[in-house]
């Protein structure tokens, strides 16, 4: 459900690449989003409870997740699943290594 414009729609200060084929694309083109923020989340896993078992909740609690030590975790950009990855350990921070690219019929990716 993908909504089409024609490039005459978004005016002339828009600063938009023009090419034939889609796969005429470069880095380059790309260039005016690229200081858009986006918000990254890496979900170890998930959990459901009530109210009253979130309360009971204190330091020292033990949190169970849907996820096996060792499952891929999800990545998300902007609320939107796009990859998948392993937790890594870095200078004693944590990290993501993305292991597989979510490609989706509505992203085109």
């Amino acid at each position: 459900m993908s909504d089409t414009f024609a490039l005459e729609e978004f005016g002339d200060s828009t600063a938009l690449a023009t090419t034939d084929a889609p796969g005429d694309k470069t880095a380059a083109d790309l260039a005016p989003v690229f200081d858009v923020p986006v918000n990254i989340s890496a979900v170890l896993g998930k959990s459901h409870m009530s109210v009253a078992q979130l309360l009971k909740l204190n330091k020292g609690s033990v949190l169970e997740l849907d996820r096996k030590v060792g499952e891929a975790i999800d990545i998300f950009v902007n609320n939107r699943l796009v990859a998948r990855g392993e937790v890594v350990v870095i200078d004693d921070r944590l990290g993501v290594t993305m292991t597989e690219i979510i490609k989706t019929e509505e992203t085109g990716a």
